[in-house]
């Protein structure tokens, strides 16, 4: 691409609220069945992932008055945003989650193309494939859609990678949703477009928050914004307050989902509702080892506004609202909680926060920085956590010849929020993963396995 290119205002939004303690970095870890070739990864990154899309070429610069603009990298080298790291086999799981905490807290170059991936060699069971992506190059689904195009079915590994994920059974995702209008200028005529993901019919159904009848007319965008301007802050608790430059990383070993199914088939529920259950729960037995009052808190939730049925644009950017979901911590018996997680997902699905947020963030990629982080931040104090959904593949898949085992991600916690929980469904297992800033949660792996035993608690609920 010649010349430079404005950045995209929702892009320049995310790229604006960064800060040293609070990286508005998307993070992924791939992990795979033995050693990974990596001259044969270098050459599927160059072809699918640098010649496919721009943005993995070009650098981010400023532009008149301040503006950030993209302009191709001068003297652009591939292969310097791949490089080698060693992790000692003694050093098992934990020593790997180590190693990627620390990277979550390492800055992007700003002189380069702001993306790396890390081939980590040494891990228990085979190679790891550490990606950092900044979330002005796209938004979290995404970047995961683009990284999962680096992938061949297993059955055919020296296939073209798919272009399109096909996607988990059963497991949900943030909606696809409204495309704009021809002309639309703002959030409100994005809403009243909304209607048109009606057209993608049954497709929606499996999804947790519905992008279908979001908005009915413009006073309930206006409503949902007053709404969320008057959204008291979430309690005092461990999980909330100031933040510092060290990260950490924990996530579980998979999880079949067809579990997760039975106890949804059983106790009355969908997978989503059924996860978000079991994090809630988790979230209640951490607080209470930490002496905190089990006091409901919000988690912000994103819901993606881009067909999934549709090939991710080779321009990418962000195109995601997020919604605020108050979990039930307060509820002791799990049963209860999963009939509330469901209600209060039900009444989601009908929200039109999600547009109204994205309208939000669209407008503040406009102002100056300080003032953006002020909104992002006052925002920020109305949610405790960050929770992502995201189905991956059906079938197994392989990259550059290595079969992919397992993955989870992670999209940053904007706002001075200090954690993220997300849920990676892959070949019928779904993986729970946390990231949390050392100030708030010193112990992630202590909410992992909350979480398996919130699991379990609530299978055995439903023999």
């Amino acid at each position: 691409m010649a010349g430079r290119e404005r950045m995209a205002s929702m892009d320049a939004a995310w790229l604006q609220m960064e800060e040293p303690a609070n990286l508005m970095m998307i993070t992924a870890v791939l992990w795979f069945d033995g050693a990974m070739d990596l001259e044969r990864l270098r050459a599927v990154v160059r072809e699918r992932l640098v010649e496919r899309y721009p943005r993995f070429r070009q650098r981010v610069v400023p532009g008149p008055l301040g503006a950030p603009h993209w302009e191709d990298a001068p003297d652009f080298d591939p292969d310097a945003h791949l490089s080698t790291l060693r992790v000692p086999e003694s050093a098992g799981h934990a020593g790997l989650e180590a190693l990627v905490g620390d990277w979550l807290g390492v800055p992007l170059e700003r002189s380069r193309p702001l993306w790396h991936l890390h081939l980590v060699r040494g891990a228990p069971g085979g190679d790891v494939l550490l990606a950092r992506l900044h979330h002005c190059i796209a938004d979290g689904i995404a970047l995961a859609r683009v990284l999962l195009s680096l992938t061949d079915p297993v059955e055919a590994p020296g296939a073209p990678g798919p272009r399109a994920v096909e996607l988990e059974e059963g497991s949900e995702v943030a909606p696809s949703g409204p495309e704009r209008p021809p002309g639309a200028p703002g959030w409100l005529r994005l809403a009243r477009g909304a209607r048109s993901a009606l057209r993608k019919g049954a497709e929606l159904v499996r999804e947790p928050i519905l992008a279908g009848d979001l908005v009915r007319e413009g006073a309930r965008g206006a409503a949902a914004l007053g709404k969320l301007l008057v959204l008291p802050p979430d309690p005092r608790s461990p999980l909330r307050g100031p933040l510092g430059p060290r990260k950490l990383a924990a996530w579980s070993e998979p999880i079949e989902l067809e579990r997760v199914k039975a106890v949804g088939r059983t106790l009355g529920g969908t997978v989503n509702d059924v996860l978000l259950t079991v994090v809630t729960g988790a979230l209640r037995r951490y607080l209470d080892a930490r002496g905190a009052p089990p006091e409901d808190v919000h988690a912000l939730v994103p819901v993606n506004l881009r067909p999934l049925d549709v090939p991710v644009p080779r321009e990418l950017g962000n195109r995601f609202g997020v919604v605020f979901l108050r979990l039930p911590v307060h509820l002791a018996e799990p049963r209860r909680r999963l009939r509330e997680v469901a209600k209060r997902m039900e009444q989601l699905k009908r929200s039109p926060e999600a547009v109204v947020t994205f309208g939000v963030l669209e407008l503040l990629g406009r102002t100056p920085a300080a003032l953006e982080r002020a909104v992002v931040d006052v925002m920020g104090t109305k949610a405790s956590l960050v929770a992502t959904n995201v189905p991956g593949p059906r079938q197994p898949v392989s990259l550059a010849g290595s079969r992919l085992e397992g993955l989870t991600f992670w999209v940053p916690q904007a706002g001075h929020v200090g954690l993220g929980v997300s849920l990676f469904s892959y070949s019928g297992r779904v993986t729970v993963g946390v990231a949390s800033d050392a100030s708030r949660v010193p112990d992630p792996g202590a909410l992992v396995a909350a979480f398996q035993d919130e699991l379990d608690a609530l299978a055995a609920l439903a023999p």
